[in-house]
């Protein structure tokens, strides 16, 4: 959630940022301006009807020990009573609207984002790793998983639908191989893990904003305030609502496998072939609560922590700067981590590493106690996938393949598949 202030303070600055990511919120924006100022007028009613209360307490008290009537103030007393009342009555509404609005508002872009509308204008920041040539036409992973009988994607869209795959034996295996990697790998470099709820409540999917925006996105427990996670970002974002965190506890870093659910609205006909798109996937995500100053360091860090899966594994791929067209409804910058995928599919994203600033913060309302000033502020957040476990999958499928159909293993898996 952007900052109010910021909001009402410069708002033609705060139309203009938002214009790059060809969203016009010029008319939202005009709407919470005329909203604070109908908001702070009747503040300042309140307050003064509040002082000519205290100063009526203060003559009533003399005039009761001076042994005079003070009946006329009182009764006045209980007009202003009701007044404050009625004027408090008419404020829960305006904040309520301006609220609202501020949901709909996407994230202040940073001035590190490259300008442009689509993907075709990301910014590429530099490739790693050579990509695999082969001596034989190479094989898409769903067919190298069909042929090995290790994905069986007929029998899933007979029990649940389409978007869905049985993982079998080695695939399975791989799978596993790979969250028990990851999650060895990312604890070296100092997250701590945890596994939360994959079942979430509407106000955790509001603290980081996929709600009220993208709620079509997400599968819902009928009957329930309760909803799938679409990622992990969800739960372990929210571990610390409604919190003051000391200065001293940043950052904080935390990783976490789940499974991953999402309706993939506004994706039909898209990427129907393989896992590269399922309604249910895999993923171990880094999670960081950090000092504002160093929230910038914080998302190369996290960038080179999920890249470095990338390199033990001997994968190639490259790292692009999204543009302000393509950066997420709450991140203020993105990276994403392409992956190589020779069957004619080009790079794949596996990894969005995000700075969120406040944005979130500002919605779950989590904050820190600076040490030296015992002020309160608000942490800033990140994220990113350490990796897609699915799309890791694939991506060594593809690049380790054989051509007798079989694939190989990288050296630094081995020690995990028994």
């Amino acid at each position: 959630m952007l900052d109010l202030k910021k909001v009402v303070s410069a708002p033609d600055e705060v139309i203009q940022n938002l214009k790059k990511r060809g969203a016009d919120v010029s008319s939202s924006v005009k709407q919470i301006c005329d909203l604070d100022n109908r908001r702070k007028e009747v503040i300042q009613k309140v307050e003064k009807l509040k002082q000519s209360r205290n100063e009526a307490s203060q003559e009533i008290a003399k005039l009761k020990k001076a042994g005079q009537d003070a009946g006329p103030i009182l009764e006045k007393m209980k007009s202003v009573a009701e007044e404050v009342k009625e004027l408090d009555a008419t404020l829960a509404p305006i904040e309520a609207d301006i609220h609202q609005i501020l949901l709909q508002l996407p994230n202040l872009l940073r001035e590190t984002v490259p300008d442009g509308t689509s993907e075709s204008q990301n910014r590429e920041e530099r490739v790693v790793g050579e990509k695999k040539t082969f001596s034989f036409p190479a094989r898409a992973h769903f067919e190298i998983g069909e042929q090995a009988g290790i994905l069986d994607f007929k029998k899933a869209g007979e029990v649940t639908g389409a978007r869905f795959v049985f993982l079998k034996g080695q695939a399975a295996r791989l799978e596993r191989a790979l969250i028990q990697f990851m999650l060895s790998e990312h604890g070296k470099r100092g997250y701590e893990e945890i596994l939360p709820p994959f079942i979430v409540n509407s106000h955790a999917l509001e603290g980081t904003g996929q709600f009220p925006k993208f709620k079509e996105d997400v599968f819902k427990l009928e009957g329930f305030d309760y909803y799938l996670i679409p990622t992990a970002e969800v739960p372990v974002t929210n571990y610390y609502r409604n919190e003051i965190l000391d200065e001293k506890m940043l950052p904080q870093k935390f990783m976490a496998y789940t499974p991953c659910f999402r309706s993939e609205a506004g994706s039909y006909g898209k990427d129907t072939k393989g896992m590269k798109r399922q309604h249910q996937f895999n993923k171990v995500e880094l999670v960081k609560f950090v000092h504002p100053e160093r929230s910038a360091e914080e998302l190369e860090s996290l960038v080179g922590d999920a890249e470095n899966i990338l390199k033990k594994l001997e994968l190639p791929y490259r790292i692009v700067s999204l543009c302000a067209g393509d950066t997420g409804f709450s991140s203020s910058h993105t990276y994403d981590i392409e992956v190589w995928s020779p069957a004619g599919a080009g790079y794949m994203e596996i990894s969005s590493c995000s700075n969120f600033g406040d944005f979130q913060a500002r919605r779950a309302n989590i904050r820190y106690r600076d040490a030296a000033t015992k002020k309160v502020q608000y942490v800033h957040t990140l994220n990113g996938s350490g990796l897609a476990v699915g799309r890791t999958l694939i991506a060594l499928l593809e690049n380790y393949q054989n051509e007798d159909g079989s694939f190989s293993v990288p050296d630094a898996l081995k020690k995990f598949l028994d």
